[in-house]
């Protein structure tokens, strides 16, 4: 019985151990952030306010209520009626209502509708801007990832070098020097293992903050990623940049301040109204009521701050103008200078892949057969090792530049859309 808690216990643990370390691919990690990003649901809650601010429209004015004495004399004996007199004064109960013009409840309309796609606009740019820092934290990761499957290889190798060169201090068959400078290398490596581990653990706490989750969750990679080609030195980049959120932004904007401009100038024309009064006479005078019919007149003193407000917005789309073309200019320099030192970065990546590691691994392989035959010496063979380590590292360095580097040209091109 002991032994079945045994192994339902410890079956309980692994299975914990296997949901807690859940592996994500990056398209899992985006989707994540799409949905559970709190900056992201800032947004959404804002947006959902501007549209339920603009059902509010087309109201109307409240109407007005009035009431009270309406000529009235102060005497109070003269209210009644007597022989002399049939009585005066009169209480009145009114009410009076505004009616907006056709063309400024609609202008408003339209106005308060188009606020939230600016604020749309603005969430896919924030989109784009997590979606670039979780691809760069989570190609860093995969580096971080094949370095330390580097060093740990290494680890092993110079293990087997320092138990093989302690065998062969015994026979004279090997030198100190050589022995503590392989120890001094295995030193090294454990202390970049260490350094690689504290490097994976940023990432991880970054890409759950991205994530909205726990802090400490643990979560897992995969190891795949896409290099792709990019050769925009003869392409058109108008398309892409007119389509990015932050261009979309300002054209919309524009329109908004179009939209202003017609509400300014819809506030600018008459207004009708109704003004109905009913009064209950004193003594035995007849009921009456006042019927009317009201209109504004807008004058050129009641007008002049709409048409300054006009004026503002029609000269504020002209700044909006030249942002949209200055962010158009940097971006297209942006993106034509990452793609060259793209380009380059990849063509020395596969020159080291293809040329210099295979050689210096040779190289390698040369001096250390030969130190095994006791034909050359372990310095050299320590040599070897450390070039092409160094080199290999430096490899996975330029890799680093190139994910970066192609995280940072679909970002400017804002290929990841909602």
């Amino acid at each position: 019985m002991q032994n079945i808690k045994f192994y339902f216990v410890a079956s309980c643990l692994i299975l914990s151990t296997t949901i807690a370390a859940q592996t994500l691919s990056l398209d899992a990690v985006l989707n994540t952030i799409k949905t559970n990003n709190p900056q992201l649901k800032m947004y959404d809650a804002d947006i959902q306010s501007m549209d339920a601010l603009a059902k509010g429209a087309r109201s109307w004015m409240a109407p007005q209520v009035e009431t009270g004495f309406f000529m009235t004399p102060y005497n109070s004996k003269m209210w009644k009626a007597n022989e002399m007199s049939p009585g005066m004064g009169n209480y009145m109960l009114g009410v009076t209502q505004m009616i907006p013009n056709t063309s400024k409840l609609n202008a408003n309309e339209n106005l308060m509708k188009a606020m939230s796609s600016v604020e749309s606009e603005n969430k896919n740019f924030t989109l784009n801007q997590l979606n670039a820092l979780a691809k760069t934290y989570y190609y860093e990761w995969i580096i971080i990832k094949k370095k330390t499957k580097i060093a740990q290889d290494n680890l092993l190798l110079l293990d087997y070098m320092i138990k093989s060169m302690e065998i062969r201090y015994q026979y004279n068959m090997d030198k100190l020097p050589s022995y503590y400078k392989a120890k001094s290398q295995y030193a090294t490596l454990q202390s970049m293992i260490v350094m690689l581990e504290n490097d994976v653990s940023q990432r991880k706490y970054m890409l759950n903050t991205l994530m909205a989750r726990d802090k400490k969750e643990d979560l897992e990679i995969d190891s795949n990623y896409e290099i792709k080609d990019f050769n925009l030195f003869e392409t058109d980049l108008s398309s892409y940049i007119n389509n990015r959120s932050d261009i979309k932004a300002i054209d919309k904007t524009k329109i908004i301040n179009e939209l202003k401009i017609k509400a300014q100038r819809a506030e600018t024309k008459p207004e009708f109204g109704v003004k109905y009064d009913h009064m209950f006479a004193f003594g035995n005078q007849p009921q009456q009521f006042s019927l009317m019919g009201m209109i504004t007149i807008p004058m050129s003193w009641s007008t002049k701050m709409n048409k300054a407000n006009m004026e503002s917005y029609r000269i504020k789309n002209e700044s909006l103008e030249w942002q949209k073309q200055m962010i158009a200019n940097e971006a297209s320099g942006m993106i034509k200078g990452m793609n060259a030192e793209f380009l380059n970065l990849k063509k020395q990546y596969q020159i080291t892949q293809d040329n210099i590691i295979p050689a210096l691994k040779r190289n390698y392989d040369t001096a250390i057969l030969a130190w095994q035959n006791n034909t050359g010496d372990l310095f050299v063979a320590l040599d070897a090792w450390e070039a092409l380590n160094m080199t290999q590292i430096e490899a996975l360095d330029k890799l680093k530049s190139i994910l970066t580097t192609q995280v940072e040209i679909e970002k400017q091109l804002e290929t990841e859309k909602l």
